[in-house]
């Protein structure tokens, strides 16, 4: 029928999409950003950063990985977005453009849609590839992750229609890398503001409206629902404004483009928590323990459960030499510092997998003799957080507690930067504990337990009869 205005599915089609992905930007952003985002997680990042190996640990915590990445990734897409939107201006079809009897917003579909179609393929990807090593390492499966993936993909095109949009209202040059810039800087600062909690310059609810999230520390913590929503609310109206900004011709029609993003800000405030201790909670699913009698992990490494439960038992029976003996073996979901009452229970034995003693493929007698160090305590030192000398000296006593024990001392799991300074004290200090008499070895090994469950003192002192 004459006159009749063609549908979303009319304009939209194959042949103008694919026409679109020849000659716009919207191919070189995907790959751009797909590139970027795999040099950060296998180039960039690297050993140093430790986050970096939570990426393939489980389901969220890859999720979550990437939606951190969005701090450089989102300024690319606002950038790349620009670019695009100059692209009548520089050809010089504007005027001409403005007078075709085809409504703009249709042709502003196709651009707008070949843009999303490339980020959210290569954001998918980057998932992917990380998903699938998740599969690999028979990583805890769940559907939890699915609205921060969910809310990472509708971040990243909005970014790109909110860059298409202003390119297109402010056709100049600068406006690319300028905008590329100040999203980076908004980007990088909200995110920081979020990782320092209440200590943040900006209010929380403010910070989180950034799509991207802080750096991963702890595989047992996910995004509250809340935060996902009201994140939805804002780039929904992000990504509104930024379409009715590329298709808009007039100024007044400029100006009511800005109402998604300020219907947007109005919904996703009130959702948004004001406290950070509710933005980012704790995954009970994920948290939950697996157990085998005395021996527990939780629900995220429940595949290191068989591993475990031998040398657990050999361990708690070895430990039920002393009074007040712990009576199980559990995984502790605390990260960083070990101080924490949770990992501190004279009752248990914890098992940090993130610790070296517990990490990789340790079995057997390797991993019992992890589990008796410091008597069945979590350290209290740690090398890049403490002193180096009493780092050293925890070191040698903790060593020293496992090897009466055991029997015997080894050294064990040392890095090379350490391994002479702890052999020189834990030696004289093993020596002197055997030459004693075996109901005084016995006390002393009791008062290091002790020392170590409250952090009191030299060790290494407690082990050879001193104060603490």
């Amino acid at each position: 029928m004459k006159g009749r205005v063609p549908g979303i599915g009319q304009v939209v089609n194959g042949r103008i999409l694919r026409i679109e992905l020849r000659r716009s930007t919207a191919p070189w952003a995907g790959l751009l950003v797909l590139l970027v985002a795999l040099a950060f997680l296998y180039g960039l990042s690297g050993p140093w950063w430790k986050g970096s190996e939570l990426w393939t640990a489980q389901w969220t915590s890859a999720a979550r990985w990437e939606r951190f990445l969005l701090a450089f990734l989102w300024p690319l897409a606002t950038g790349a977005g620009a670019l695009q939107g100059l692209r009548d201006h520089r050809s010089g079809m504007r005027e001409l453009l403005a007078t075709a009897p085809r409504p703009a917003w249709q042709r502003t579909a196709t651009v707008a849609g070949a843009s999303a179609l490339t980020l959210t393929v290569a954001y998918l990807l980057v998932f992917l590839v990380g998903a699938v090593q998740v599969i690999a390492g028979d990583g805890y499966f769940h559907l939890a992750w699915l609205p921060i993936l969910a809310v990472g993909v509708l971040g990243l095109v909005a970014g790109a229609w909110l860059g298409m949009g202003i390119g297109r209202t402010a056709p100049s040059a600068l406006t690319p890398p300028v905008l590329a810039v100040a999203s980076l800087l908004a980007m990088v600062s909200l995110t920081v503001t979020m990782d320092q909690g209440a200590g943040g310059v900006v209010p929380n609810r403010i910070a989180l409206l950034s799509p991207a999230l802080p750096e991963v520390n702890d595989v047992f913590v996910t995004v509250a629902g809340r935060v996902s929503l009201g994140q939805a609310f804002w780039l929904l109206g992000v990504a509104a404004t930024g379409f009715l900004l590329l298709a808009a011709a007039e100024r007044r029609t400029r100006l009511l483009a800005l109402l998604p993003l300020a219907l947007g800000a109005a919904v996703a405030l009130p959702v948004l928590p004001s406290d950070p201790a509710r933005a980012f909670v704790v995954d009970t699913a994920a948290a939950a323990p697996v157990c085998s009698g005395q021996v527990c992990v939780t629900e995220v490494n429940r595949a290191r459960l068989g591993t475990l439960v031998g040398p657990g038992r050999d361990a708690l029976r070895l430990l039920a030499k002393l009074p007040g003996a712990p009576g199980s073996v559990r995984e502790t979901t605390g990260a960083w510092p070990p101080r924490t009452q949770g990992s501190r229970r004279a009752g248990v034995v914890p098992v940090d997998f993130d610790e070296a003693g517990f990490r990789g493929d340790l079995t057997g007698a390797d991993l019992t003799r992890s589990l008796l160090a410091g008597a069945g305590t979590p350290p209290c030192e740690g090398e890049e957080y403490e002193s180096r000398s009493r780092y050293v000296r925890e070191l040698a006593a903790r060593d020293v507690a496992a090897a009466w024990f055991l029997g015997d001392l080894r050294p064990h799991l040392r890095s090379s930067s350490v391994r002479a300074e702890v052999d020189a004290l834990a030696r004289p200090a093993w020596n002197a504990l055997r030459a004693l008499p075996a109901e005084e070895q016995r006390a002393r090994v009791a008062a290091l337990r002790a020392a170590a469950l409250s952090c009191d003192g030299d060790l290494l002192n407690v082990l050879k009869g001193g104060t603490r």
